[in-house]
């Protein structure tokens, strides 16, 4: 079984930037697809970007494309967002997915392991 966990999360003013993290304890990761989602209040969880196992293959959501980046760590068992020119609409509870063998989807429903999330508030 895998257990996530995020950190990194915090305020920050619009257009600055934040790198969150997502640490993986119970086995390795290396074999998974790893994803961001958020939920903002009152919003559905959305999909921000996913990797797949081996770093080669990114996906973003147009919202984020171009601003943020999606890299992981095997060798740590971490998974990393790093978030710039943040604007007040990134504002949202950040969790972190998991998919063993998974091939880079973006459906919520795609992902059996999830954390708990850390929370992103953008200030304007």
């Amino acid at each position: 079984q895998v257990q996530l966990v995020e950190s990194g999360g915090g305020l920050v003013q619009a257009g600055g930037s934040l790198r969150v993290s997502c640490a993986a304890s119970g086995r390795t990761v290396s074999a998974y697809a790893m994803a961001w989602f958020r939920q903002a209040p009152g919003k559905g969880r959305e999909f921000v970007s996913v990797i797949s196992w081996n770093g080669v293959i990114t996906l973003y959501a147009d919202s984020v494309k171009g601003r943020f980046t999606i890299s992981r760590d095997n060798a740590e068992n971490t998974l990393y967002l790093q978030m710039n020119s943040l604007k007040p609409e990134d504002t949202a509870l950040y969790f972190c997915a998991a998919q063993l063998y998974g091939s880079g989807r973006t459906g919520t429903h795609d992902y059996d392991h999830w954390g708990q999330g850390t929370q992103v508030t953008v200030s304007s």
